[in-house]
C-alpha cells in the first residue's frame, strides 16, 4: 500500500509518500516547506498568509514527491484541528486528487498524526500506551488501548506548553519563533536561579495550566529590566553581558518549571493506568532537555515501561505522520467519499 500524506494545518506545507508492506512502514519521501521567515515579521502566524503560501507551494511539491507516474493507493489528509483557511488547502487538494485518480481518501486528526509519528520510528509499541502530546496549540495526555482508540485524561486549561514557550520568548525579545530560542538560551542558564511556580503540579488530576507561569515570567522581567516604553516588553540597551546572563537564567528556570509539571503528571498517569508504553509527540517533544529528563524519570519510576525518544524530524508538523495514521485508518477501510470530506478546525481527538 502506498499512502500520500498531506499536511497544511498551520504554517508548514508538507507532503509525504509512505510505503506499507506486511505491517512495515517505509518512508519514501517527506517534503516540508516552512513559512517561518514569512511570519517572522508579524511575530506570529497569520492564517490568510499561511493559506496563500500553501496554495503557492503544494502543486510543485506534489510533483516532487510523486514524480510523473506514481499514484498512491490512499490519500491521507489532515482535516483538523488547525487554522481553517490552511486546512482547506490540504483538504481541497486531497478532494481533487481523490476525484481525479479515483483513489480513497482518509481524514486524519492532526493530533493522531503526532501520536502515529512514533510508528515511523519504533515498531515495538505495546498497548495500553500513554501519549503525551505537547505542541504550540495542545498539551494533552491520552490513553490508547488499541489503534485509533483514544481516551483524553488530561489537558491544559489555558495556554499550551508550546504557546507558553513562544510567549516567553516574545516577552524576552528573542527572535521568532520564541520557543526554540528559549530552549537554546536555557542551555546557558541556571535552572535553579529563579524559583518560578509549578502550576497544578500537586493537583490530583492530569490537567495542566501554564498561563500563570507565563505571567510570573512577565512580572519578573519587568522587575529586573528597564523597559523601553516605545516598544513594550523589549529591553532598553544596558549591560549586555549581565542582560544575557539573566535572560539565560530566566529561560532555564522557566523551562525546568514546565518540565517538572509535565513529567510529574505523565509519570502519575502512567502509574494509574498501568501503561506498557509512553509515547511523545508534538513540536515541544523536540526539546532535548525534556526528552532526557523524561527518560530518566521513566527509568527510575517505571523501569518496565517502554519509552524511546522521538527523533526531531518527526516532532514538528509533517505529512509523514499523517500518512502513518492514514495507514491504520485504511486498514479499517475508514474512507470518506471525496465529496464529503471537510475541514474541522476544532476537531477533538477524543
Amino acid at each position: 500500500m502506498l499512502i500520500l500524506g498531506v499536511e497544511t494545518s498551520c504554517d508548514e506545507t508538507s507532503l509525504a509518500l509512505l510505503k506499507a508492506k506486511c505491517g512495515k512502514l517505509e518512508l519514501q519521501k517527506n517534503l516540508i516547506f516552512s513559512q517561518i521567515k514569512t511570519h517572522a515579521k508579524y511575530g506570529g502566524v497569520v492564517p490568510e498568509v499561511a493559506a496563500r503560501a500553501h496554495v503557492e507551494k503544494i502543486a510543485m511539491m506534489l510533483k516532487d514527491v510523486l514524480g510523473k507516474k506514481t499514484k498512491p493507493d490512499v490519500i491521507a489528509v489532515t482535516a483538523g484541528p488547525g487554522l481553517a483557511t490552511a486546512l482547506l488547502v490540504g483538504v481541497e487538494t486531497a478532494r481533487t486528487l481523490g476525484y481525479l485518480w479515483k483513489k480513497p481518501v482518509v481524514a486524519v486528526n492532526h493530533l493522531a498524526g503526532h501520536i502515529y509519528a512514533n510508528w515511523l520510528y519504533s515498531k515495538q509499541i505495546a498497548f495500553p500506551a500513554l501519549c503525551l502530546i505537547i505542541s504550540g496549540g495542545h498539551t494533552e495526555l491520552v490513553i490508547m488501548k488499541k489503534h485509533l482508540k483514544y481516551k483524553l485524561i488530561g489537558q491544559t486549561r489555558d495556554d499550551a506548553a508550546g504557546e507558553c514557550f513562544d510567549k516567553v520568548g516574545k516577552i524576552l525579545g528573542l527572535p521568532y519563533p520564541g520557543g526554540p530560542e528559549v530552549a537554546k538560551r536555557a542551555t546557558q542558564g541556571d535552572t535553579k536561579a529563579i524559583k518560578f511556580p509549578r502550576p497544578m503540579i500537586d493537583s490530583p488530576d492530569f490537567d495542566f495550566s501554564f498561563s500563570g507561569l507565563k505571567t510570573a515570567i512577565l512580572y519578573y522581567t519587568k522587575n529586573h529590566f528597564k523597559i523601553d516604553s516605545s516598544t513594550p516588553l523589549r529591553f532598553a540597551r544596558n549591560d549586555n553581558t549581565k542582560k544575557d546572563k539573566i535572560i539565560a537564567d530566566i529561560c532555564a528556570s522557566f523551562q525546568q518549571a514546565c518540565i517538572d509539571v509535565i513529567i510529574t503528571k505523565t509519570i502519575a498517569a502512567a502509574k494509574k493506568y498501568k501503561v506498557k508504553t509512553i509515547l511523545l509527540g508534538g513540536g515541544v517533544a523536540a526539546n532535548s532537555e525534556l526528552q532526557k529528563q523524561l527518560k530518566i524519570a521513566i527509568t527510575d519510576n517505571l523501569p518496565k515501561t517502554k519509552y524511546t525518544a522521538l527523533p526531531v524530524e518527526y516532532c514538528g508538523d509533517n505529512a509523514a505522520m499523517i500518512a502513518a495514521a492514514g495507514y491504520f485508518h485504511a486498514l479499517k477501510k475508514q474512507f470518506i467519499p471525496w465529496e464529503k470530506i471537510n475541514a474541522d478546525p476544532n476537531w477533538d481527538l477524543a
